[in-house]
């Protein structure tokens, strides 16, 4: 997959846009933070993908959410098998929660994969995670499934596009 060409979704001061070299700081540390802030920790060892982002999603999508230089929500759409593919690495900066910015991230990545005949798209997210269960439902993804994953019961989505 390759980048939107530059596409730029704009709203009153955030743009989304795709990940560019110079978010790589910014973006690792968002990402952690997100995760730091759900499991109370994180080892960072364990998500070799954020080491350099550009080159672990360089054929893939990964967007960021910019309000004024300051890297505020990720999400990220990597192709699977056929016409599947599947959304990562979906996080909002604490303080910009439950504004419609997820919802803008998750419009982009599925206007995207629409664009390149995605038929079907997945995502996992923690069982335990409420908040982010009923964003993913209200979206229209069609919870699937629960499994005992390597770090706790994973519930599992889809959304036909």
């Amino acid at each position: 997959m390759t980048p939107m060409n530059g596409q730029q979704i704009t709203g009153s001061r955030i743009i989304i846009r795709p990940f560019q070299p110079r978010d790589q700081e910014q973006v690792q540390a968002l990402i952690l933070a997100g995760l730091a802030e759900h499991w109370g920790k994180v080892d960072p060892a364990l998500n070799p993908d954020l080491l350099a982002i550009g080159q672990s999603y360089a054929q893939e999508l990964f967007l960021v959410a910019d309000c004024q230089g300051q890297i505020v929500g990720t999400g990220a759409l990597v192709r699977q098998q056929g016409e599947q593919a599947e959304i990562v690495r979906m996080t909002i900066a604490a303080g910009m929660r439950r504004q419609g910015l997820g919802t803008r991230i998750l419009e982009a990545l599925c206007r995207e994969a629409r664009r390149r005949g995605v038929q079907q798209l997945m995502l996992e997210t923690t069982a335990d995670w409420p908040d982010a269960i009923s964003f993913y439902s209200r979206f229209g993804f069609q919870l699937t499934h629960f499994r005992d994953g390597d770090f706790g019961r994973e519930a599992h989505f889809m959304l036909l596009l």
